[in-house]
């Protein structure tokens, strides 16, 4: 992974994008029409979704189904390859719900020394 050759970085740079694992969670219970989709991922424009839909189509982790039907409906499913991130993404999920505060605590004790850092005697902020 540490190569930047290595093929592995394409799989992180996939999963790690910022829609792409909402996407494959929501996906999780089964095949969703891709207005379905958009409202439980929330706020995600319908361009930046179409674009993460068809990502993830290419590589292999969800398809794209199009009913033949007025008005034509398309479904997106998870393959078989997709599902099988859903356990790593579930232990990321538990990880990040159970270490949030703490990172947020973090975060702020960062800011206050920063914050700190910069104020000169006298409590005059440098420029």
């Amino acid at each position: 992974m540490l190569d930047p050759d290595c093929p592995s970085r394409l799989v992180f740079a996939r999963i790690g994008d910022k829609w792409a694992a909402l996407v494959i969670q929501v996906l999780a219970d089964g095949p969703l029409r891709f207005s379905q989709l958009r409202t439980r991922v929330h706020v995600v424009t319908p361009k930046v979704l179409t674009q993460v839909l068809r990502s993830l189509e290419r590589d292999g982790l969800l398809t794209r189904t199009v009913f033949a039907q007025v008005p034509p409906r398309v479904d997106y499913e998870l393959t078989p390859l997709g599902r099988t991130l859903l356990g790593p993404l579930s232990g990321l999920r538990q990880w990040a719900e159970s270490n949030a505060a703490a990172m947020l605590d973090a975060r702020d004790a960062y800011d206050e020394r920063a914050d700190a850092a910069i104020l000169q005697p006298g409590g005059a902020r440098r420029a």
